[in-house]
């Protein structure tokens, strides 16, 4: 009498390892989706980072060479915590620009109003604005600081408070937090002598 040997799958056993692979395959697709997403966000928080880092570069070199108006206005209009009014020549035609850098929201935008007639004007009706920098997560810390000239010396009067702020302005500190959630930001700090304002000339 011949004795046969069963082997193989039931069909239990089949539907448990179809279930075990199916979980294990789910499993894997969403560690590659949540792999993918990190590194998406990662390279987007890289990408807005050096965007902001570009402008605030452009940005310290107008603040460097601001001077007055072409209609004799002071160089600096405006001097608050998240909003700067100055002027400077930005497009190098050798007339004096008005400029503005001010935070909207979780963007940072400049707008710029080229000198009309003479005497000079500047129409607010004419500004162009771009945006400079997104994802802003300064929310209500300032971005702009004022120093006068004493400096790091004086740590009583400095940073300036709103009222001296546009007489007494020798140097200044630009400071963006950027973040795509607002957790861990990347902070853009740079400081800037206004060499047109400065007392050691």
């Amino acid at each position: 009498m011949k004795k046969y040997n069963k082997s193989g799958f039931t069909l239990i056993e089949l539907i448990v390892t179809i279930a075990i692979t199916g979980i294990f395959s789910l499993g894997l697709i969403g560690l590659q989706r949540i792999m993918n997403n990190a590194a998406l966000t990662s390279f987007g928080s890289y990408l807005d980072v050096d965007e902001a880092n570009r402008g605030i570069s452009i940005m310290v070199r107008e603040i460097r060479n601001i001077r007055p108006a072409d209609n004799a206005a002071y160089p600096l209009e405006r001097a608050q915590d998240q909003e700067m009014i100055f002027y400077s020549d930005v497009d190098y035609d050798g007339d004096t620009d008005r400029v503005r850098y001010t935070l909207s929201g979780t963007s940072f935008v400049k707008g710029i109003i080229n000198p009309v007639g003479y005497p000079a004007t500047y129409p607010q009706a004419n500004e162009k604005v771009k945006t400079i920098a997104e994802k802003v997560r300064n929310d209500t810390d300032p971005i702009f600081y004022y120093y006068n000239g004493d400096w790091p010396d004086d740590t009583i009067n400095n940073p300036l408070p709103s009222p001296t702020r546009l007489s007494e302005t020798k140097l200044m500190k630009v400071y963006l937090k950027i973040s795509e959630d607002n957790s861990n930001p990347y902070i853009l700090e740079s400081y800037v002598q206004i060499r047109t304002l400065k007392d050691n000339l």
